[in-house]
């Protein structure tokens, strides 16, 4: 409790802090953003590697977690983007679970959700919007420009369709990252707001715990459902990149 009211702030949880005292944060200074992509990496390796390991006719918990987890991007990016897309779903796959096990680590009391900051966003973003678009050129030269030439309209619609199909072609890489950052950084916000509450009411701590009890449940599913919309949103922009007829 803070004089005169309750001090709860909820924004404290998303400061970038370094791990070894002192205020000042460089490039290279190793930070709670640092530890917690690190434990990311190593979760989703840890699940591949070792669920793949057995291989047994039955499964284990951790190779059904692997297979399902395999199985379910394959037929994503091959659904979404095409058969001849198949030859980048590693990359694709790798999205998936660094963007899954960011969101999920970061519903560890105390943990840091680095995906709630628009810094590692829009890192990840940029990377899918410049690797597609390369990959759009290399395959199909001056061709990919057809991405933005509205064949179907009237003839002189389409100089109009085609500024705004390219404004809307650079907003990409910024709805892509916001969207993921921002949900995370809300739904986490809201969490601590309602925790906070249940210790400054005392005896009535029951209401706020279960409404932070219900939110929690909610973030978990927004935690699998931003993966899943961040990796799919990336094999449609793949899709572009291998067919930009539009």
């Amino acid at each position: 409790m803070a004089e005169g009211g309750i001090d709860i702030r909820p924004v404290d949880q998303f400061i970038v802090k370094p791990l070894f005292g002192g205020d000042v944060v460089n490039w290279y200074t190793p930070t709670n953003v640092t530890l917690w992509m690190a434990l990311t990496v190593l979760a989703a390796t840890a699940l591949m590697v070792y669920g793949a390991r057995g291989r047994a006719v039955i499964p284990s918990r951790a190779q059904s977690m692997a297979e399902l987890s395999y199985s379910f991007i394959y037929k994503m990016v091959e659904d979404v983007a095409g058969r001849d897309a198949i030859r980048f779903f590693p990359y694709i796959m790798t999205i998936f679970l660094f963007v899954l096990f960011a969101n999920l680590l970061g519903l560890i009391p105390f943990a840091f959700t680095t995906t709630s900051h628009i810094a590692v966003t829009a890192v990840l973003a940029l990377t899918v919007f410049i690797s597609v678009t390369a990959l759009g050129f290399v395959l199909h030269g001056a061709k990919f420009l057809k991405l933005f030439w509205v064949d179907s309209a009237p003839l002189p619609l389409r100089p109009i369709l085609a500024v705004i199909e390219l404004l809307s072609y650079f907003v990409r890489p910024v709805s892509h990252s916001i969207r993921l950052a921002g949900a995370l950084m809300a739904g986490h916000a809201v969490a601590k707001v309602f925790a906070g509450f249940a210790a400054a009411l005392g005896a009535a701590f029951f209401i706020p715990v279960l409404a932070v009890t219900a939110l929690y449940a909610l973030e978990l599913l927004v935690a699998v459902i931003q993966a899943y919309v961040f990796t799919i949103l990336s094999c449609i922009y793949l899709k572009d990149a291998l067919h930009p007829a539009h």
